[in-house]
C-alpha cells in the first residue's frame, strides 16, 4: 500500500489529459485530423507521428503557454482523488518537467477547488531533475507516465507508479495503474 503523505504526481498524462489536448490543437490550429490517441506510442512525438517538425513543436508550445482554444480536461477521477489526498495529508505535490508552471497552475487550482491551497507545483525543466526534487521532499512514490523517468526514479530509490498510456507499453516491473480509481485502491488512506 502507498502512504499518501509520501506520494507525488506528474501532471501531463497523469492528471491533465494533455495528449487529447494535443490532438485538439492539431485539429483546431493545424487542420490535422489524421492522428489518433493510440498513434502516440512514444513520448517523443517525432518518433511516432509523421508530422512536420514545425507543427509538432508549435502544438507543444501552445500546450505549454496556453495558446489554444480547446479545453484541457483532467484524466477522469484525478480531481476527486487528489482532493481526498489533500484533505488527508494537508498537501498535494506535483512535479513536472515543464520549464514553468505557466497556465497549468491556474488550471490545477480550478481542478482542486477547495484543496488548491494545499497544492504545490514544482516545474523542473527536465525529466532528470524530478528525482532530486522528490528526494528533497521525502517522496517515496511517484505517479508518472513516462517510462524513462520511472527508470531514473527507481535507481534513486523512489517507487514509480506507471500511469498506463499508449506510449509506455514496454515491459517493466513497476506498479502500474490504468485509472485514478485503480490508483486510489492502492493508497492507504488514514
Amino acid at each position: 500500500m502507498i502512504d499518501p503523505a509520501a506520494l507525488a504526481f506528474d501532471i501531463d498524462g497523469v492528471i491533465a489529459d494533455t495528449m487529447h489536448l494535443f490532438l485538439d490543437i492539431l485539429s483546431d490550429h493545424y487542420d490535422v485530423h489524421t492522428v489518433r490517441y493510440a498513434d502516440i506510442t512514444s513520448y517523443r512525438l517525432d518518433h511516432c507521428l509523421d508530422l512536420d517538425k514545425d507543427v509538432l513543436e508549435g502544438a507543444v508550445v501552445r500546450i505549454l503557454d496556453g495558446g489554444y482554444r480547446a479545453d484541457l480536461k483532467p484524466v477522469p477521477g484525478a480531481g476527486e482523488v487528489l482532493k481526498r489526498i489533500g484533505a488527508s495529508t494537508g498537501r498535494i505535490l506535483m512535479v513536472t518537467a515543464r520549464p514553468e508552471p505557466g497556465p497549468i497552475e491556474s488550471w490545477m487550482n480550478q481542478l482542486l477547488d477547495g484543496q488548491h491551497q494545499r497544492a504545490r507545483i514544482i516545474a523542473t525543466g527536465s525529466f532528470e531533475a524530478k528525482t532530486d526534487v522528490l528526494l528533497e521532499n521525502d517522496i517515496k512514490w511517484f505517479v508518472e507516465d513516462r517510462l524513462e523517468t520511472c527508470h531514473l526514479l527507481k535507481a534513486a530509490g523512489i517507487e514509480p507508479v506507471v500511469f498506463r498510456q499508449p506510449w509506455n507499453q514496454e515491459p517493466h516491473d513497476y506498479l502500474q495503474v490504468g485509472s485514478w480509481q485503480e490508483l486510489e485502491r492502492w493508497i492507504a488512506f488514514p
